[in-house]
């Protein structure tokens, strides 16, 4: 059976924006959509009256109104939607075990909000094992339906394999360009050693390096994906800042994080960080070894 793409759902507007996110990008893979809303009955130590009916009634209908938007956008579209009882935190990183990507509302320059307030959405996302996308509710009323898909490549070609495959499998279904980002800066002087100088010198010089670095880590998903057009882009600098000046226009932009044994942390590194605070359109966040 294909994974579903998961969307959290709390009935902001962000998770809303979410919902459509989520359910173009499972109508253009052919691919499920399940809508979950976490909702955990805890009455508080305090005098007033609470129903634990009414409240899960509450629940059901946020999901509703989900199902609703989501089939105004695509009516054919197959969804599934569930009240789990539970806490955002756990509920989210347990539908991330059996989801394809993982759909969280954001408001962006700031925390992530609604269903994952405070460091609940950083913490799904620095411990999902699947592909995270945050979307924030788009300025022009609308989500970004042109531009390139920009993904950030760093390290080897099998660092980067996870994320690029991710950007490429984006790109194909929107029939769009991937614009591949490799920032890279200057080390000090005494961090150069013979062997680094020598790879540097056989390579034609450092900023031919970072070029032949990238080349070699985009090539097999050129072959892969022989009608994406790719533009390759390095450029000296902070990765977080190269990669929001490249995603200006981006319908997609697409960082990778490295994948944690145990969810234990929420440190997410800082180009991811950058990413889902500053960039103007969808985020992904992808695992990688």
């Amino acid at each position: 059976m294909t994974p579903a793409i998961t969307v959290g759902v709390d009935g902001s507007a962000e998770s809303l924006a979410a919902v459509d996110w989520a359910a173009d990008e499972a109508a253009l893979r052919g691919a499920p959509l399940r809508l979950v809303h976490a909702w955990l009955w805890q009455p508080l130590d305090v005098p007033v009256v609470q129903d634990p009916d009414q409240q899960a009634a509450s629940a059901r209908g946020i999901l509703r109104a989900a199902e609703t938007r989501a089939a105004g956008r695509h009516p054919g579209l197959r969804c599934t939607s569930e009240v789990v009882s539970d806490t955002p935190v756990s509920a989210l990183l347990r539908e991330a075990e059996r989801a394809e990507t993982l759909v969280l509302g954001s408001r962006g320059h700031g925390a992530l909000l609604g269903f994952m307030l405070g460091s609940y959405g950083q913490q799904v996302i620095a411990t999902a094992p699947c592909a995270v996308v945050s979307v924030r509710v788009p300025q022009e009323g609308e989500l970004p339906d042109s531009g390139d898909v920009v993904v950030g490549q760093q390290g080897s070609a099998e660092d980067s394999a996870e994320v690029l495959g991710f950007a490429f499998r984006a790109a194909a279904v929107r029939h769009a360009a991937v614009r591949a980002v490799r920032a890279w800066s200057l080390p000090p002087v005494f961090g150069y050693s013979p062997g680094s100088l020598r790879l540097a010198d056989e390579a034609g010089g450092l900023v031919q390096y970072e070029e032949k670095a990238l080349r070699e880590a985009l090539a097999p998903w050129r072959d892969r994906y022989p009608d994406v057009p790719v533009v390759e882009h390095v450029e000296l600098g902070s990765g977080g800042q190269v990669l929001l000046a490249a995603a200006a226009d981006a319908r997609l932009l697409v960082v990778g994080r490295r994948a944690r044994r145990s969810p234990v942390g929420t440190r997410i590194g800082s180009v991811a960080h950058a990413a889902l605070h500053h960039a103007p359109c969808p985020v992904a966040v992808v695992p990688h070894a």
